[in-house]
């Protein structure tokens, strides 16, 4: 039977859960525990594939083709794994699954309530995952905070798990927040004692509580939760804000949380082994030479909108001993103030997203890029943009452009596949998950690959338009990457550009701390190299 590792969150928002859940798991499989993770989001959207990004940040796609919450990227990151659909489960998910059976007759008539038919398509989306993932634990986050009016289901549901399971099986941590009043040059535990009492409330007595904080916590904090609380004083576990996320599995093993797991659960575990971990933070703060990376987006206002992309860039910096310099750039800024934005930076990243607002300011990037050979480097919409500007260059027009931004284009080198034309319904419906990819020998996407069959995954309706592949071809472009029947380009690159290279899909829901995706690992490795003040010389200006 696999175990469970409930995680909740109180007093604010945001807390950190998905980074806890993230580093629990980390610190599990150091034992040679084998871990699956799940998180559970209140809200009544089926998924957030249709949401803005402002409300929900970034989109992280499974391999599978979930569009799901971007605490799964945490999770695949930290922990190395592959998840699916089964790892994210809304209330919209339930409530339409739950409808649907009374729909179907499959209460026989029977009044549908909360409980127990809600509460028991909870526990059921459980043991799906356990009995799929044959893990030996089972990590689960509760989204949204303690006293959350639509998080109530959840909460009751993991509540009966304990008496489903058995009390030897399950664990409960609440993470929480410690203000810190700067009047009084104090922090407060009211807030986490409510929080607690909440919870209690409902039925659940956490196993451990770990306390977020700006500031450091006090052995007299410490033992005030443990009283007010009712957890030991072990058990009560510093989580103090640090520079890097990555450190936090570190911090959570030395306060003794494996341990605690291990012992409350009985599993039979190995001694922890975080060396890897331990050089990935060593080398993090030591790094000292930056690399000095633009990102032009329509969302870095937002910037975990593009959460996966930072973590990629970051991964591939630390690959090359850098310090990444990340600097966040607003594409309809550079449609206002020009180019200048872009005067300092050693390499340019220009990532996904929908609708026509700030896709000049992006083509505008592109173009800087190409003119002044600067590394660049297009994910989805990124390549689209640069094969809209390479467009225009050949063209020497400026009408070149994505049926989804000018339905009217004359050189529409950018249109939606004939599949998608008849597509109604928004949500689930993109090219969506893992897609083959057959890379062509001697680009340099290739050889960053090292290889000739690569698995990507994708989040996009609009494609590269076929009608034109033979004329940007004659012009310099090259196409490094064909899906296996050779109709649709998945990569493209400038071959008089030093690293000019733009992806159909998402090659960083794929980067690992220790293990950067070879498109980011080369990107920042042609930029590390170049030299802002002697640059290479630009390319004439397109008429």
């Amino acid at each position: 039977m696999s175990k469970y590792i409930f995680v909740t969150g109180g007093v604010v928002s945001s807390v950190g859960k998905g980074i806890t859940v993230a580093s629990t798991g980390t610190i599990l499989k150091s034992r040679q525990i084998t871990v699956s993770v799940q998180k559970l989001d209140p809200y009544l959207n089926v998924d957030p594939g249709t949401m803005s990004p402002y409300q929900h940040g970034e989109v992280f796609v499974t391999q599978d083709g979930a569009e799901t919450d971007l605490d799964l990227g945490n999770y695949e990151r930290f922990m190395d794994v592959n998840l699916t659909a089964e790892s994210n489960v809304t209330s919209g998910q339930i409530y339409s699954s739950v409808i649907a059976r009374e729909r179907r007759g499959d209460f026989l008539g029977g009044t549908i309530q909360v409980v127990p038919h809600v509460t028991t398509e909870i526990k059921d989306r459980f043991k799906k995952l356990a009995q799929h993932s044959q893990a030996e634990v089972i990590l689960i986050e509760v989204g949204g905070t303690v006293g959350d009016i639509e998080g109530q289901p959840f909460l009751e549901a993991i509540r009966q798990m304990r008496n489903d399971v058995g009390p030897e099986n399950v664990f409960y941590i609440h993470v929480t927040y410690l203000p810190y009043l700067s009047t009084t040059q104090e922090l407060k535990t009211k807030p986490t004692q409510h929080s607690v009492n909440e919870l209690r409330r409902i039925g659940i007595q956490p196993d451990v509580i770990i306390c977020r904080s700006d500031y450091p916590i006090s052995e007299d904090i410490k033992r005030k939760i443990s009283l007010f609380c009712d957890v030991a004083p072990e058990a009560v576990i510093p989580l103090p804000t640090v520079p890097t996320i990555y450190e936090v599995p570190l911090i959570l093993e030395e306060a003794g949380l494996g341990r605690l797991v291990v012992n409350k659960l009985n599993i039979k575990a190995s001694p922890p082994d975080l060396t890897e971990w331990q050089g990935l933070v060593r080398c993090l703060k030591e790094c000292q030479e930056p690399v000095k990376i633009a990102l032009v987006g329509k969302y870095v206002e937002l910037k975990d909108a593009y959460y996966s992309v930072r973590e990629s860039l970051h991964h591939a910096a630390l690959y090359h001993n850098r310090d990444l310099k990340l600097v966040w750039v607003q594409s309809e800024d550079l449609e206002r103030d020009g180019e200048n934005l872009l005067s300092s930076v050693q390499g340019i990243v220009v990532p996904g997203g929908f609708g026509i607002r700030g896709i000049e300011g992006m083509i505008k990037a592109a173009g800087y890029a190409r003119r002044n050979r600067i590394p660049y480097l297009g994910l989805c919409l990124g390549m689209q943009v640069m094969v809209i500007e390479f467009a225009r260059h050949v063209f020497n027009s400026n009408k070149a452009n994505s049926t989804e931004f000018d339905p009217a284009t004359p050189y529409p080198v950018i249109d939606l596949l004939p599949e998608q034309k008849s597509v109604k319904d928004m949500g689930g419906t993109m090219r969506l998950g893992d897609y083959p990819c057959h890379l062509v020998d001697g680009s340099r996407a290739a050889r960053a690959y090292a290889t000739t069959l690569v698995q990507e995954r994708h989040r996009h309706r609009f494609e590269f338009n076929n009608e034109f592949r033979d004329r940007l071809e004659k012009a310099g472009m090259v196409y490094s990457g064909l899906s296996p029947d050779g109709r649709l380009v998945e990569l493209s690159e400038l071959a008089d550009h030093p690293w000019m290279v733009g992806c159909q899909f998402h090659p960083e829901f794929l980067s690992r701390p220790t293990r950067p995706h070879p498109l980011f690992r080369e990107f920042v490795n042609v930029a590390k190299d170049v030299l802002r003040e002697g640059a290479q010389p630009p390319l004439p200006l397109a008429s």
